[in-house]
């Protein structure tokens, strides 16, 4: 068993090696203050952020024509003789210079150029090696603005393959690859913390090379995830994870807990208020959540399963373990609509329970807040039910013997902590996602957790028909729409994203809900992110109520309202949508006894990867199914959120391509510390080193919480 000195190595001890790799930035000559601000935008603050910025493409400048030979639209490097300088007459005009080989003549053109450089970079009668892309306009040959022009002497200067990388508005590409290149000098000597002979069997490099042959592409095939090179760097990162996560494992482990065990008797009443019985799969989730509070180690258990699967029950049952065995409970949720659905959801079972529970969003203040609160520190609340505002300093439990983190992906790693320390002891914690999370993705970012997964859907849930329809047939679907209502039937219109900005999003929102509104009357009602919350609510619960047929609503809200009523969901420009989020929308229907459907209206052509999303929707309604294929789609960064979300963010890693890897670094962590759990042997040096090189010292901080 690891014991809490390990975790202090890993922390407060970086190895010297590494110091010159944790300098900022702007200790490279040429980065001031602009340049710094604008390369941690993009890259990070310190030079090891830099050197973990893989190129994105590569400029071959190796092809090197004579003028008369050049193809157009290729990037060539040429040597000319600069013949005269044409200043425009008209300010907004370009500013040119014509120059020639023996063969042909060719116009460099310079938009709002600053004449005496141009004097001084090309005097009249000299020459100069050029490169850049050629173009031809008006049947004469030009290069706009070359990416070099520099006397023939210089010729090693001029990078025969040069690296691109990722850039953000305001920063120049040569100045990030400059950056990087003096980044990449101070790289040192590094101890080789792989497994020799697994470095042997793989024929990987060192890792030094490694980094500096994928800084140094000469082709496109050299920018693949599996060439040497990236697969040794991927393994290194994934590696230091796995460490990482298997080390706050150990720790979680070895912090004690507590007992939380009751007779079972709360939950026997609570299960009398349900009209279903739990399927197998809440059975055996709820065994396993049981058995975890059962013992005196902290419990960190994630229960994953898809729209409707029913984790909420398994959730609250737990809780009444918790609360029959004498301590509090909190059920958390991210906004304020679910926090409200979950109470109104769970109250029943609560009061046949004899379970006292409450209710703290933002919108509780003055009197009934303070009542709340008084409540929670006596010990008469038993369970309380809330969003953001569960973390405010002011909110204490008498007892919090387990916290329920729903929706875990929109909270921070922090924000988890800070709830679970509100009580005397460390709570047991329980988080929930309805975003059912790849193998891969599970491994990297909860690693350290047990895993409870909920398959299947529960008793009453009918499939969704899904139907794929392109925009010039949405005529159609109102005429469908017109004729469900007249039946009773409500639907959810869903739209896009339409721009990054929220007004332009709100303003063709409002538009459709007036274009259906002219079509169907006023049974359309409509939801958005910038509505007061009493609006809101009331616009939701005449939904509810059916005074509202069609809900329209834009995608900055969350359309996590459990109408069994609602039976038909439109997706508008469903092209514009990840995988996991149709899915989502989708479990909005089908929650009654009705017949649903969900319609995708996509936007003509349709590009090869919503294609294959549209597809895959049609074909199943398997979440987990849905969630690998969208990884292989769009890569894990999108399913797992930002790194301002408390997630793993991988720099060099490709889970969608790094699979086995993966598989490998996991086998490879566990023994290395079975062997050395303190991480003293040679190996282990390296492997904290390693540690350190992938920051994984502030994931040991963090992550304590999961």
């Amino acid at each position: 068993m690891t014991d809490r000195r390990t975790l202090i190595i890993v922390v407060n001890m970086r190895p010297s090696i590494l110091f010159p790799l944790f300098a900022e930035t702007r200790t490279l000559p040429g980065i001031g203050p602009r340049l710094e601000k604008l390369i941690t935008q993009i890259a990070g603050k310190r030079l090891v952020d830099l050197i973990v910025d893989l190129p994105t493409g590569v400029i071959d400048r190796s092809y090197r024509p004579k003028l008369i030979a050049a193809e157009a639209g290729r990037i060539a490097t040429v040597l000319i003789n600069v013949l005269d300088h044409l200043p425009p007459r008209d300010r907004r005009q370009p500013y040119r210079v014509r120059c020639s080989d023996d063969t042909a003549t060719i116009e460099l053109v310079f938009f709002h150029a600053r004449e005496d450089y141009l004097n001084k970079t090309l005097p009249v009668g000299s020459q100069r090696l050029i490169s850049g892309r050629i173009e031809r306009f008006n049947n004469k040959l030009q290069m706009p603005h070359p990416d070099y022009v520099v006397p023939p002497d210089q010729d090693a200067e001029l990078p025969l393959h040069e690296p691109v990388y990722a850039l953000t508005e305001g920063l120049p590409g040569k100045s990030l690859g400059k950056a990087i290149r003096g980044a990449l000098e101070k790289v040192p000597a590094l101890p080789e913390w792989q497994e020799p002979s697994y470095l042997k069997v793989q024929n990987w490099p060192l890792f030094a090379d490694a980094l500096r042959k994928a800084h140094a592409p000469a082709h496109e095939a050299d920018l693949a995830p599996t060439t040497p090179e990236r697969s040794r760097l991927a393994y290194d990162e994934l590696l230091a994870n796995q460490l990482a996560l298997i080390l706050i494992r150990a720790r979680m482990r070895a912090t004690k807990g507590r007992v939380l065990q009751g007779a079972g008797r709360l939950k026997a009443r609570a299960l009398g208020a349900l009209a279903f019985a739990l399927t197998e799969a809440q059975q055996q989730a709820l065994a396993e959540i049981e058995a975890d509070m059962a013992l005196p180690s902290r419990m960190l258990r994630l229960l994953q399963g898809d729209v409707g699967a029913g984790k909420t029950v398994v959730a609250m049952l737990a809780l009444l373990d918790a609360v029959e065995a004498g301590a509090q409970g909190a059920l958390m949720a991210p906004t304020e609509i679910l926090a409200r659905q979950h109470m109104a959801a769970l109250q029943p079972m609560a009061e046949t329970a004899g379970v006292r529970m409450a209710l703290l969003t933002g919108r509780e203040r003055g009197p009934l807040r303070e009542a709340t609160l008084a409540g929670l520190v006596k010990g008469e609340i038993d369970i309380l039910v809330g969003t953001h505002a569960l973390f405010s300093e002011d909110v204490a439990f008498r007892d919090l013997g387990l916290a329920v983190i729903d929706e875990q992906h929109r909270f921070g790693v922090h924000q988890r902590m800070t709830l679970q320390g509100k009580g005397e002891q460390l709570a047991d914690v329980l988080v929930m996602t309805a975003t059912p999370i790849p193998r891969t993705l599970a491994l990297t970012a909860y690693g350290d957790m047990d895993v409870s997964r909920l398959h299947g859907r529960p008793p009453g849930r009918k499939p969704v028909e899904t139907r794929v329809l392109p925009t010039e047939r949405l005529g159609e679907v109102v005429e469908h729409l017109r004729k469900a209502i007249a039946k009773g039937a409500r639907a959810y219109w869903v739209c896009p994203l339409v721009a990054e900005s929220e007004k332009i999003d709100l303003a063709a929102a409002e538009d459709r809900a007036a274009e259906l509104k002219a079509a169907l009357g006023d049974k359309v009602g409509m939801v958005h992110g910038k509505m007061k919350p009493a609006d809101r609510d009331a616009a939701m619960a005449k939904f509810k109520g059916g005074e509202i047929a069609i809900l329209v609503a834009t995608t900055v809200i969350e359309v996590g309202v459990d109408v069994p009523e609602a039976t038909i969901m439109v997706v508008e420009h469903a092209e514009r949508f990840g995988l996991a989020q149709l899915h989502q929308l989708r479990g909005r229907v089908g929650r009654g006894s009705g017949k649903s459907s969900c319609l995708l209206v996509y936007q003509p052509p349709l590009g090869e990867t919503a294609k294959a999303r549209l597809k895959t929707l049609r074909e199943t309604d398997d979440g987990f199914v849905i969630a690998e294929e969208d990884l292989r789609l769009r890569g894990p960064g999108e399913l797992l959120g930002t790194r301002q979300s408390g997630q793993v963010e991988f720099r060099m890693a490709d889970l969608a391509v790094h699979g086995e890897l993966l598989a490998a670094a996991r086998d490879d962590a566990k023994l290395a510390l079975s062997r050395d759990p303190d991480l003293r042997s040679q190996r282990g040096e390296a492997l904290r080193a390693l540690l350190y090189l992938f920051s994984r010292d502030e994931a040991v901080r963090y992550l304590r919480a999961g």
